[in-house]
Formats: structure tokens, C-alpha cells, sequence
């Protein structure tokens, strides 16, 4: 009997531990199509916010902050693209705040992490799209380092490739763009989507979409 009572505490508390993996595994893929089709501001907010509750609950998980930055930063995207660009400085930044507090979490939890750095990288993007022409200098060079850090660490990760194509697309030629480069990255990209394989179905695998949207542009 006394030997009995161990292995029963032991037991329940794998239990619980089980059920509550169980529950995050699922509120986490209940939302990972979204990353794929989520394209307006209000929705990549209202999205963010839902991967910030599941941080809330699963502290000790950093995907949820991952995805919360991933999503604050595509809000802020959206909320600059085109030549109708709504977003002043000031709400570009406290979006951006936004992201990094997320992907600081993440960070603290996961080490050397080659898309926590394509994160970074596409913060250091958001704050330089709210004033390129005054903010380029400061911005420029961390959003390069970024990504420099982020394909060192994982060279085949088909995320820094669509992020430098972009780089190259959206770069007017005469400060280094090139729409053939762009479209060869797109495709190195592209081929990584093909072979790569996500640790889980919960692991970043974003990209895909984007890669076709800019190939489409670029034939």
C-alpha cells in the first residue's frame, strides 16, 4: 500500500499534465490555418490577440508569443502597404512594441532560433516603413543583421529566402534592388517549402502563400 500511493500521485498528475498539453495542442491548430489566410489588419489583430491568451495560459510555451508577434507585425503590414498607407509613426511603433514584447518571450524560452530572428528581422522592416527616409539608417542595418543571424542558423529555413526576395522586390534599383534576383530567391524559397518539414504541426511553416504571390508578380 505505501508503495501504492506514490505510483497514484505519480499517475494523476500525468494525467493532468497530458490533458493540459492536450488542450494547448488544440487551441494552437485551432488557429494555424488563419496564419496562412488572415490578410486585413483587423483580422491579424484580432488574431494576435487570441495567440496572446494562449501565452497567457501556457507560459512555458514559446510558439504562442511567436505567433503573437508574427501577427502584430503582419497587422502592421497591412495597416502600411500600398500607396494609401494608413498607419501613422506613432501607431507603426506601438504595433512594433507590440511584437517585439512578444518575441522577447519567445526568446527567453527558445535560444538561437532561426524564425524568432525572421521575426526580428520583420520588426526592424515595420519600424522603418513608418519614415524610410529618416528612419532607413537605424533600421536598415538591424533588419539586416536579423536576417543574417536568422540564416546562419538554419540556412535551409524557406522563411529567410521569401524575406530577402522581398528585400530585393520591393527595393528600388538604383539602392539595390532587383526583380530578377528577387524572383531567384523567391524560387530557392520556394524549393525549401518543398523539402522542409515543420518539428510539429504547430511549428512555423508560414510562407508559402507569399512565395506563390511574388512568383505570380515576377514571371
Amino acid at each position: 500500500m505505501k508503495h501504492l500511493i506514490p505510483f497514484m500521485m505519480v499517475l494523476a498528475i500525468s494525467i493532468q499534465t497530458n490533458g493540459q498539453t492536450a488542450k494547448y495542442q488544440s487551441a494552437m491548430e485551432s488557429k494555424m490555418a488563419a496564419v496562412d489566410t488572415t490578410t486585413t489588419f483587423e483580422s491579424w489583430q484580432e488574431l494576435g490577440n487570441s495567440f496572446e491568451r494562449i501565452a497567457d495560459a501556457e507560459k512555458t510555451q514559446w510558439l504562442p508569443y511567436y505567433y503573437c508577434a508574427l501577427s502584430n507585425v503582419m497587422s502592421g503590414y497591412m495597416l502600411n502597404s500600398g500607396s494609401t498607407g494608413t498607419g501613422s509613426s506613432t501607431q507603426t511603433d506601438q504595433i512594433a512594441d507590440k511584437a517585439e514584447a512578444m518575441i522577447t518571450k519567445a526568446e527567453a524560452l527558445e535560444k538561437d532560433n532561426s524564425d524568432i530572428y525572421c521575426i526580428k528581422k520583420m520588426i526592424a522592416t515595420l519600424r522603418m516603413m513608418a519614415d524610410p527616409m529618416t528612419r532607413y539608417q537605424t533600421y536598415g542595418p538591424m533588419a539586416e543583421e536579423a536576417l543574417s543571424k536568422a540564416k546562419s542558423l538554419d540556412p535551409q529555413n524557406p522563411r529567410v529566402f521569401l524575406l530577402e526576395g522581398q528585400d530585393k522586390f520591393y527595393t528600388p534599383e538604383q539602392f539595390g534592388g532587383s526583380k530578377s534576383e528577387a524572383k531567384t530567391l523567391f524560387e530557392e524559397s520556394e524549393k525549401l517549402f518543398g523539402s522542409s518539414k515543420p518539428k510539429s504541426t504547430i511549428d512555423p511553416h508560414w510562407g508559402l502563400k507569399q512565395v506563390k504571390f511574388f512568383l505570380a508578380q515576377v514571371k
